[in-house]
């Protein structure tokens, strides 16, 4: 029996542009990711039953719809099933419908280590392929580099953003992604810029255009941006719900964090431009 535990990271949204709708009905966007040194855990322990079997269920979603059991199913019927079973634990640090990739990290922890675990030498290209059909978010976690995303976010050039370190804020609400780009009064026509500038001068002038629509149908997000806020830029990530402030050293970040008001749940996490989960790969070969 082999088992190996991997880091399934979250992301940031350093940005995130919303250009215009396309005609299938998604938006073009432009954004900057960046992975954190914090995240969910995956273990994956080989069976002889050839069975996908996740040991413990989440709550609210079906087993048979989690993306960690779609993606150990796509991955294997590439290979015609002849693969050994799995078993998947995922010990879960980041919430659900808090913008940080979550779900989508976890389907590419699970891509990436069954690809190890199973023998199968299937390349990036070809495992970011599978992960786009399970989700726009999976590939550039499949990469395993900081990125500047285009189209839905699928279409990544890779990028070196300050290694920052952030103070993440997790409101008591959960976002659907769909809810809010379904909303009329989302800003959907915010001009394109190039990838260099979105390293030069003032990071003012970049947001998140899901924000005032974010802030105005869930006052906590709105209330805990406001409290951010009075300590420097303070920002939504994807869709929301978690919100970020920017600070350059881990000192500073924790002294912001310890003056939180009580009740307020997150965490403080470094920025990184090569992923946790690639790295631990690494060492793995």
């Amino acid at each position: 029996m082999t088992t190996l535990i991997l880091p399934s990271p979250a992301k940031l949204n350093l940005f995130l542009h919303i250009l215009g709708r396309r005609p299938d009905g998604y938006h073009e966007l432009q954004t900057l990711f960046q992975f954190l040194d914090y995240g969910d855990t995956i273990t994956l322990t080989s069976r002889t039953d050839n069975r996908i079997v996740l040991e413990q269920s989440v709550p609210g979603v079906p087993d048979e719809e989690n993306l960690v059991v779609r993606a150990a199913r796509q991955l294997a019927a590439t290979a015609n099933n002849d693969v050994a079973g799995v078993s998947i634990a995922i010990e879960k640090r980041l919430p659900m419908g808090g913008g940080l990739g979550g779900g989508s990290s976890n389907a590419a922890t699970t891509l990436l280590g069954l690809n190890h675990l199973w023998g199968l030498e299937r390349s990036l290209d070809e495992l970011a392929e599978l992960g786009l059909a399970l989700g726009a978010d999976v590939p550039v976690f499949v990469r395993g580099h900081a990125a500047w995303g285009e189209g839905v976010g699928e279409q990544l050039t890779d990028a070196n953003p300050p290694q920052d370190w952030f103070v993440v804020i997790k409101p008591p609400c959960g976002i659907s992604t769909k809810e809010i780009f379904s909303e009329q009064g989302l800003t959907r026509d915010t001009p394109g810029i190039k990838i260099a500038p979105a390293f030069e001068g003032d990071a003012s002038r970049y947001r998140n255009d899901c924000e005032d629509v974010v802030r105005r149908l869930y006052p906590e997000v709105h209330q805990s941006l406001e409290w951010l806020a009075q300590f420097g830029p303070a920002r939504l990530t994807g869709t929301g719900a978690c919100i970020f402030g920017r600070f350059p050293t881990e000192s500073a970040a924790r002294i912001i964090w310890e003056s939180k008001p009580s009740g307020i749940t997150g965490f403080v996490a470094q920025g990184v431009n090569v992923s946790p989960l690639h790295k631990k790969l690494t060492e793995l070969k």
